[in-house]
């Protein structure tokens, strides 16, 4: 097996520990998506792509995920303890969708993602670059309901008033404000800096799923 593409997607934030996401394509038929490359305390590290585990509540049988400290549907107060420990006593929240089941393959995903980071970070500071990670329109804008669309659009439009003696008057809309991106940052003195992201410890362990 082969990793025959690596794609990459830099985060904005430099100074958050979330570094990128990225995806793999093995043999040039079968890809692997949303892996994620973190900055660990000994170097950047890949972490699979996982989900949050669940379990149901007691009361009503709601699904909530195991850090939840109150039931989605019915509020009752839930155990904070009630995730498994793993033997060095770290609660397993999270289960790989996709991950390594030897450690040759492991390291093999390692090396080829880092250098894929590494190099995406190079041509990152070039003029022209574009990132060739696909979004499948996750930075798209919904579309409006359409009644929702016309009255916008009416509202949108200048109002002509008839005055006295003949006179007309015309009223423009409001100029609209300029639109940051989310991920623009604003330097606002005194304001709290963007708490870093919260990256769990069971994700520094590459692959739960590992044999020993």
């Amino acid at each position: 097996m082969e990793i025959t593409e690596v794609r990459i997607k830099l985060m904005d934030d430099p100074q958050e520990r979330l570094q990128a996401f990225c995806s793999i394509t093995f043999n040039g038929s079968f890809v692997i998506r949303d892996l994620k490359i973190i900055q660990g305390t000994k170097g950047s590290f890949v972490a699979m792509p996982s989900r949050k585990l669940t379990d149901r509540c007691p009361r009503c049988h709601c699904k909530n995920q195991l850090r939840a400290m109150y039931c989605n549907q019915c509020g009752v107060q839930l155990d904070e303890e009630r995730a498994t420990k793993d033997t060095d006593g770290r609660a397993k929240l999270y289960a790989d969708i996709a991950h390594p089941i030897n450690s040759s393959c492991r390291e093999m995903i390692q090396k080829k993602v880092v250098e894929a980071f590494e190099e995406e970070l190079i041509r990152a500071k070039k003029s022209g670059y574009v990132c060739m990670y696909d979004d499948y329109g996750e930075e798209c804008f919904a579309s409006l309901n359409e009644s929702v669309e016309n009255r916008v659009n009416a509202a949108q439009q200048p109002q002509v008033i008839q005055g006295k003696e003949g006179k007309t008057h015309r009223i423009d809309p409001a100029a609209k404000a300029p639109v940051e991106s989310p991920y623009q940052q604003q330097s606002i003195p005194g304001s709290q800096q963007r708490q870093s992201l919260k990256v769990s410890e069971n994700e520094e362990h590459f692959g739960d799923g590992l044999l020993s």
